[in-house]
């Protein structure tokens, strides 16, 4: 489920804009979970891999801060696109794949691709 930004006043404008966009329009709702500067290329290594640790979606995504990467991963798993696997082990091992609905995005995220490559330069 999409979360709201807490730090805006529930009775704002603006607050109560997003909650009917969210709630109405599946397009808004749709780039609001995959929307963030490394949400994308998470879901899209996980897509190319059954399983990754956290240590390998790091690598993949050289410049993300480990504090930015929690927090995505964490909005991800909470929106139901990755699944969290804690094996409970010492040292601690945890997997992250991607969950039924985050591979039904996979097409949408394929469209998205070509449509900058198509349009990048112009």
């Amino acid at each position: 489920m999409y979360k709201l930004n807490i730090m805006r006043k529930k009775n704002s404008t603006n607050f109560l804009n997003e909650i009917d966009l969210v709630e109405n329009c599946g397009m808004f709702y749709t780039l609001s979970v995959i929307g963030g500067r490394w949400k994308v290329g998470i879901l899209a290594s996980l897509m190319d891999n059954e399983t990754l640790r956290y240590s390998e979606i790091k690598a993949k995504l050289k410049n993300i801060t480990e504090r930015m990467l929690i927090k995505q991963l964490k909005e991800l798993q909470n929106d139901g696109l990755i699944i969290r696997t804690d094996y409970k082990e010492v040292p601690p091992r945890v997997e992250y794949s991607i969950s039924e609905k985050g591979k039904s995005l996979e097409s949408v995220l394929v469209t998205l691709r070509h449509w900058g490559k198509k349009n990048r330069n112009e």
